[in-house]
């Protein structure tokens, strides 16, 4: 058995390519969403738990057929939902040496290669994004990953200069720390608050102007009211806008009474790396921690997020441990990777982001972003011009569509036509269509194509 164990396994190795590569190659056509998903299908083609091994090649197959079916074409051009990328093929490729490979990522004993990469790859981001070069970073799932991580970060700092050690004693007991949001902030605020045991009602929730951007005037005037340990919460790029807060003014306030100021940059934060589009994160960099994706703008696969903080010691002490077990030959000039994220056992990620840089480079990223931004605004002008309501200043790569009372049916019937595929929203009490350019694919055709869809799902809903 020894003997077959290598061929049979470049065997299934090449099988799988070849499947990737079909699936890849049929996306530009593919329905974007399955049509007539039949879930209790799926279960049953993927069937019980058996008895006794498999043959392995015979498992890739049941597994490919059995989930056909139901698979999302969101690593092709027309799928605008969730501001989702479409895995660069440097990244894609790189992926698949990871699984190969299969480093446990956690720090220079378990694996050199993947510290090494890190350490590169995360230097490339703080260039790329114009944040600080001394600041800590860790690689993780996504956004929720790093806001949990920033806010971790700040958790410590914020309590530790009100003379408390969280990570020794606890929050019972602790000054009540104070989160001050704007009332539009992603919902992985909130959940990390949850996880991070401040709860929501920790919550001082600012209003936000039209666009969506934190109110500074409301933000100062709530800043002035306490003088608990506080932490301010700032977004680059508005779930459903893509506004920009104002970070010079935003932060100096804060800073001036003592704030922590975690900026959540899922997205936005990718404008940093643009020429054209750098102005709207102008003064972000003098924040404290960070938080942006890697598979969403820079097209990494899922899963890939990043945390950065500019203030490395308490970044350490907030997610970092050690054990007996750890003590060995350690390469002690080498960067731990886990003493940064909340992960022991981990992924390497640092493959697949090197990759998505070094194809791209510096001057790749910013095409990338900028070009995003063009299509966005190439749908607001078409749609627009074809009478669709257009809710939003298109400044980055969100665009709010309305369709009267009809948007809900006209969403519902775009999704199901296959041609595209955007999610819903509510903004300001109303029911709209969100649309998010994201994808390394997508071309004046897809927008075109994806126009004349939606609007005849808007003339098949009026006809009813």
């Amino acid at each position: 058995m020894a003997d077959d164990l290598l061929p049979r396994a470049a065997a299934l190795f090449l099988r799988a390519a070849e499947l990737g590569r079909d699936f890849r190659a049929g996306l530009d056509e593919r329905a974007v969403f399955p049509r007539d998903l039949d879930p209790g299908a799926v279960r049953a083609a993927l069937g019980e738990l058996p008895d006794g091994p498999a043959d392995p090649a015979a498992v890739l197959d049941q597994l490919r057929e059995a989930v056909e079916p139901a698979l999302v074409a969101s690593a092709g051009p027309r799928y605008f939902g969730f501001v989702t990328g479409g895995s660069l093929e440097a990244a894609a490729a790189a992926d698949v040496l990871t699984t190969a490979w299969d480093q446990n990522g956690f720090n220079a004993l378990t694996s050199p290669a993947a510290a090494l990469v890190e350490e590169v790859a995360g230097g490339w981001l703080k260039d790329l994004l114009g944040l600080p070069p001394t600041a800590s970073f860790g690689f993780v799932t996504g956004a929720q990953g790093g806001n949990t991580v920033g806010l971790a970060a700040a958790r410590h700092a914020v309590l530790e200069r009100h003379g408390w050690d969280v990570e020794r004693l606890g929050l019972h007991g602790a000054p009540r720390v104070r989160i001050v949001a704007g009332s539009g902030r992603h919902a992985t605020i909130d959940r990390a608050l949850r996880l991070l045991g401040f709860g929501t009602d920790a919550l001082a929730e600012v209003p936000t102007a039209p666009s969506g951007s934190i109110d500074v005037a409301a933000l100062a005037g709530a800043l002035s009211t306490s003088d608990a340990p506080t932490i301010v919460c700032l977004q680059a790029g508005e779930v459903n806008t893509g506004a920009f807060d104002d970070f010079r003014t935003a932060i100096a306030a804060a800073h001036a009474r003592g704030a922590w100021v975690h900026v959540d940059g899922a997205f936005g934060l990718w404008a940093a790396a643009s020429p054209r589009l750098r102005h709207l994160t102008e003064g972000v960099a003098e924040a404290d921690s960070w938080a942006t994706d890697g598979h969403k703008w820079l097209n990494v696969p899922y899963d890939s997020g990043y945390a950065f903080c500019a203030h490395p010691a308490a970044h350490a002490a907030a997610t970092s441990y050690t054990a007996a077990y750890l003590v060995g030959d350690r390469p002690e000039t080498l960067r731990s990777p886990g003493d940064f994220v909340p992960d022991s056992s981990r992924r390497a990620r640092g493959f697949t982001t090197w990759a998505a840089l070094r194809q791209l480079g510096r001057a790749g990223v910013a095409e990338l972003v900028e070009r995003s931004c063009a299509l966005a605004r190439r749908f607001a002008a078409r749609l627009s011009e074809a009478g669709a309501e257009v809710v939003n200043d298109v400044v980055l790569n969100q665009v709010l569509v309305g369709f009267g009372d009809h948007t809900p049916q006209v969403l519902e019937a775009v999704q199901r036509s296959g041609e595209c595929w955007m999610g819903g929203t509510v903004w300001r009490g109303r029911r709209l269509m969100r649309v998010s350019v994201s994808n390394w694919r997508t071309t004046e055709a897809d927008v075109d194509r994806s126009v004349a869809a939606i609007l005849a799902a808007w003339r098949e809903v009026q006809g009813r």
